[in-house]
């Protein structure tokens, strides 16, 4: 059995993914394979699959970051599934330091890397992810020193751009929603691993260099609408009713943090805000709700599914999202 799967998704291939692969062939450890999941239907990996290490998945069009995933961890027989971005590129030490943090202990189903910002020094881009009441989710330490994030510890969750997944739990909790598409699966994933009763660690030694929203652009339509969507499935299929019935006046206030760091010319909202007009942004939103409400028979129907695999209680939910809190302003302004 292989210690890990590497799984790669990529629409682009190029010198992004050439370099993502060269640099897991340099890792410290040798017990592991790479999978890259071609989304593009142009065959754009290639190149990057002739190392012998590389097993090509190819497929006629672009079936989601999640679904992608799931392919790789299909077909492995391996003891964990690593997730890699292709804009990414890890340090040698980076599968030896997650394989060992998650060997330390088994209830262990998730690490979670220390990613840099390229081309930023040592910035971070996320040491975890951290929880807004509304359920929206954010890198722990987004552009702060990696000095702040020095030390293991517990974490939410891991940013799937870089992060490693027991194959067990996966297989436990029904891997990764395929509906989601883009943006958000990683939250849904580490969420229901952490209400069926796994911990995660975050490992600093585990260092990963990524060029931030490099493949999908850091702001877009394209972005606006998924995180937004993903996020109130998320809500409806995984959080308490008591939590859902307050979550539209705490996002009533991170909107409110969103337009004030936009007219400051911060956070993504500023950015998109440079392209787009505001009632453009107030339409996505509203799209957004209409996409998620579509959704509701099919996320009852797997909330339902999902309660039998929880082990964690109401109540000790809302301490885990208390202790990994973000407020409404470090939200808008990252």
């Amino acid at each position: 059995m292989l210690r890990a799967s590497v799984v790669i998704p990529t629409l682009h291939g190029g010198h992004s993914l050439l370099r993502c692969v060269r640099a897991l062939e340099a890792q410290t450890i040798d017990d592991f394979e790479i999978v890259i999941v071609d989304n593009s239907g142009r065959a754009v990996a290639h190149e990057a699959a002739k190392s012998e290490r590389v097993r090509l998945i190819d497929n006629d069009q672009n079936v989601g970051f999640g679904a992608a995933i799931n392919q790789g961890a299909t077909d492995s027989n391996a003891e964990y599934i690593c997730t890699l971005n292709d804009d990414a590129y890890p340090e040698p030490g980076w599968l030896e330091a997650l394989i060992g943090a998650a060997d330390s202990d088994p209830t262990v189903g998730m690490c979670a890397s220390l990613i840099l910002l390229n081309g930023e020094s040592d910035a971070v881009d996320s040491a975890g992810f951290g929880i807004y009441p509304d359920g929206t989710t954010k890198q722990v330490g987004h552009r702060q020193p990696a000095a702040n994030f020095a030390s293991p510890t517990d974490a939410l969750l891991p940013s799937g751009c870089a992060a490693l997944y027991r194959h067990t739990m996966l297989e436990a909790i029904g891997g990764f929603d395929d509906d989601y598409f883009l943006y958000g699966e990683d939250s849904d994933v580490g969420l229901r691993g952490r209400l069926a009763g796994w911990s995660c660690l975050y490992e600093p030694h585990a260092v990963v260099w990524h060029d931030y929203s490099g493949s999908a652009g850091r702001a877009s339509r394209l972005k606006a609408f998924y995180v937004e969507r993903n996020r109130l499935c998320t809500l409806l299929k995984l959080f308490p009713v008591s939590v859902i019935a307050a979550a539209p006046f705490y996002a009533l206030v991170r909107y409110w943090a969103h337009w004030r760091a936009a007219s400051r010319g911060g956070g993504l909202a500023g950015e998109f805000g440079i392209k787009e007009s505001p009632l453009r942004l107030v339409l996505i939103v509203l799209q957004a709700h209409l996409a998620a409400f579509a959704k509701l028979p099919r996320l009852w129907s797997q909330r339902r599914r999902f309660r039998s695999q929880r082990k964690m209680s109401t109540s000790q939910f809302r301490i885990l999202l208390n202790q990994h809190h973000m407020t409404a302003r470090e939200i808008a302004e990252q």
